[in-house]
């Protein structure tokens, strides 16, 4: 311990006591110890304590140039040496520990904030489907009508005719690569170059027509359950969610090699959303599909799905970088989703899922079921020209696999965090495992500070492949091998490692944490009159300040998210804190609702996709839930018929709301206040939202503020904050090579 303090590091050579050292770099908590005691005797507590470190000190032959303290002799050398390294390991693990809380704090937010989204998406359309299913008379307007049995000719697909060049790519002359069926590990070479550039990285439409159209034949031909076989490769490779990570598809390229027979890959869902890049990796991924027959498998995750694109930014990435042809894409984009396989057995002893399981979860129905009526999860399969009732448990099969999350304790219950799938327990596990005859479950679904984790005593494992998930250097990714005994290795690497390369490790903490504040503020924002109601309702004589326990009241009713509140005090409210006589804690609430006002968190707020804005970008369903609920036919929602609706969705569906602030929401629809709601009212209502929060994007001063001006000082915090230590460096090109060696080479077993 002692020579790796700095007190030795730079004398090492000229200071080798072999008894000192030895003894302190082997025990270092014996002699923390001693050390206290010699204190405690130093001021004046000799008796027992000093007899004790004097034995200790004899023992390990020590005691020769040391003092009696109460002879008023200065210390030794050897004295101050060991004090000066007992306060820099005390001083150092303080500031670990610190650290430590910081990150999970970070980490508790970001999770926090996306389970807060995905439960926000779902239960939209359980309100949905819930109209869909409970109104008989409108069945198969809102949800995906489909055949009876699901198929797809080729010649139903859009024609090639159908899509035109964009016009930038016209005008810059740019002249991307000519794909021809059959691709080859040329064509890949040529799509990896291309995709990793900065500029002029876009693919031509006609080729991503092609690599969709052949890619929709070639999956449906596929089970609803992979088989795989390492008898010829010996070796497998299994890629958790990547999430629009090029660069980390890249990495694992570039590692691990390109897929091949020899070389096989397994990919477990969400290949798009929230990344800058989901087309091209999902492009990628398909072509190579396409290239090495039995050398890559591709396994459908819960955001192989429209509804989850429209909120999570998918679809708007598309739609940006091919204008003209994006809704037509889209088309061709749902068609692969349907016909995605919903998992993969390795050599028929691992079930590799997106998810998991839960109790009722079926491999038998799972591989009979038809999975081409699913082009969303998330929306019922409606089968044309049928009056059947949908097949709730088929539909519930595949919710299990995609959403559902392992949980410590015993038993299967829902999972009320993502609000679909289920939590399952260790015993829920084994008995899945035994009843199949399965060695262990791998799934992805969950970011993992490290890339990967270990559940159920090495049953269930989940790995997660997208490093910097949530911001530069949150998070590890990893990739699982499995060898020749189907032993799993884990492979850790972590992505652009040359932008964090000159940050200190406080700087990265705080990167993280600032990118953490900054979501957080844009979701306290969203909440910001009814936090401010809260705080001057308990503060009737206007002082600025309420209770602590108040002011964490109030932020967790805005919210739900139940955060620390109390350990993020400092950085949500970093004005000076009062303790009153009755040892009340105060919290200075202005600066809370200053930070809230600052332009950082208003523009993060403006980025962020609400549930109405995604709703917003399908019309036509909005459309049709408006002639859901205009019962008469009228053009018109009238009250009455509005809460005829509320009627048979509470005794199907309850919810948080009651129903009397539901009703408040239509008379709010009512922009011209006559009683009724037309069609343009009910979509103007959700036009409004989007508008909103463009406008908020847009207009940058003439914000509200509060009415007490803060201190310089309280400022000063608010701004450290929010915004990093330092700037990144800008981004150029995808380097593979760009990442950090000492992570990628840390190899563990399964159980370690």
């Amino acid at each position: 311990m002692l020579q790796s303090c700095v007190c030795f590091g730079k004398r090492r050579s000229k200071r080798r006591s072999s008894s000192f050292e030895d003894s302190s770099s082997c025990r270092s908590s014996e002699i923390e110890r001693g050390g206290e005691l010699l204190s405690n005797s130093k001021n004046g507590h000799a008796g027992g304590s000093g007899n004790s470190i004097l034995k200790f000190l004899r023992s390990k032959g020590l005691q020769r140039n040391w003092r009696k303290a109460e002879r008023g002799m200065s210390m030794t050398k050897a004295e101050r040496t060991m004090k000066a390294a007992l306060l820099i390991q005390r001083w150092y693990r303080r500031y670990r520990a610190r650290m430590e809380i910081r990150q999970r704090c970070t980490w508790n937010i970001f999770q926090s904030l996306e389970y807060s989204g995905e439960h926000d998406q779902v239960k939209l359309y359980d309100f949905f489907n819930a109209l869909l299913i409970h109104i008989p008379q409108h069945r198969g307007t809102l949800g995906q009508t489909v055949s009876r049995k699901s198929s797809i000719a080729e010649d139903a697909l859009p024609p090639f005719d159908d899509f035109s060049e964009e016009k930038e790519d016209e005008e810059q002359g740019h002249k991307p690569p000519v794909l021809k069926m059959p691709f080859d590990k040329k064509d890949i070479t040529n799509l990896i170059d291309l995709f990793r550039k900065r500029k002029y990285n876009r693919l031509g439409i006609h080729a991503i027509v092609l690599i969709l159209r052949e890619s929709i034949v070639s999956l449906q031909r596929m089970p609803n359950l992979n088989s795989v076989s390492t008898a010829i490769s010996r070796q497998i490779t299994v890629i958790g969610d990547l999430h629009g990570k090029l660069d980390d598809l890249l990495v694992i390229f570039y590692k691990n090699g390109l897929p091949s027979p020899e070389n096989p890959y397994i990919f477990n869902g969400d290949f798009v959303d929230r990344g800058k890049k989901s087309l091209e990796v999902f492009l990628l991924l398909l072509a190579c599909l396409l290239a090495f027959p039995g050398g890559i498998f591709l396994n459908r995750g819960n955001h192989e799905d429209t509804v989850m694109n429209a909120r999570y930014g998918f679809i708007n990435e598309v739609n940006t970088k091919y204008p003209k042809n994006g809704e037509k894409l889209m088309k061709l984009i749902e068609e692969v989703y349907r016909w995605l396989p919903l998992g993969s057995i390795v050599n028929n002893r691992i079930l590799i899922v997106h998810g998991g399981i839960s109790d009722t979860t079926d491999l038998d129905l799972i591989k009979s079921l038809d999975r081409g009526k699913y082009k969303s999860i998330l929306r019922p399969p409606i089968t044309e020209g049928s009056t059947e009732e949908i097949d709730k448990t088929e539909w519930k099969q595949i919710f299990d696999i995609m959403w559902s999350d392992p949980q410590i304790k015993d038993g299967c219950f829902p999972n009320t965090l993502r609000g679909a799938g289920t939590y399952f327990g260790p015993d829920i596990t084994q008995k899945f495992l035994a009843k199949y005859k399965l060695t262990f479950v791998i799934r992805s679904h969950e970011c993992r500070p490290e890339g990967y984790d270990v559940m159920h005593n090495g049953k269930v494992i989940t790995i997660f492949s997208a490093s910097n998930y949530y911001a530069i250097g949150s998070n590890k990714g990893a990739y699982l091998k499995l060898d020749p005994h189907l032993e799993p290795h884990y492979v850790q690497y972590i992505s652009q490692a040359s932008k964090t390369k000159s940050l200190t490790f406080r700087e990265k903490i705080g990167f993280i944490e600032s990118s953490a504040l900054k979501e957080l503020g844009a979701k306290l924002r969203d909440n910001r009159d009814e936090l401010e109601s809260h705080f001057i309702q308990n503060d009737p004589k206007k002082t600025g300040k309420v209770a602590m326990n108040v002011w964490c009241e109030a932020l967790e009713r805005a919210t739900k998210l139940q955060l620390p509140w109390r350990v993020l005090r400092e950085k949500l409210a970093p004005g000076p804190i009062v303790v009153k006589q009755n040892g009340v804690t105060y919290v200075d609430y202005e600066s809370t609702l200053e930070l809230l006002d600052t332009d950082i968190v208003r523009m993060a707020q403006a980025e962020m996709t609400t549930v109405a804005d995604s709703l917003y970008k399908y019309k036509s369903s909005l459309e049709v839930l408006f002639r859901i609920l205009d019962k008469d036919g009228s053009g018109y929602i009238s009250l009455d018929e509005f809460s005829d609706a509320l009627d048979i969705l509470q005794a199907h569906l309850p919810g948080h709301q009651s129903k009397e602030d539901l009703m408040k929401l239509c008379k709010l629809m009512d922009i011209n206040k006559d009683g009724q709601v037309d069609l343009n009212e009910f979509l103007e209502a959700f036009r409004l939202c989007q508008k909103e929060r463009e406008s908020v994007a847009i207009s940058r001063i003439n914000h509200k503020r509060i009415s007490i001006p803060s201190s310089p000082a309280t400022q000063m915090s608010i701004r450290k904050s929010l915004q990093p230590p330092k700037r990144l460096a800008p981004e150029g090109d995808i380097d593979p090579a760009d990442h950090d060696p000492s992570a990628v080479e840390k190899l563990h077993s399964r159980g370690q």
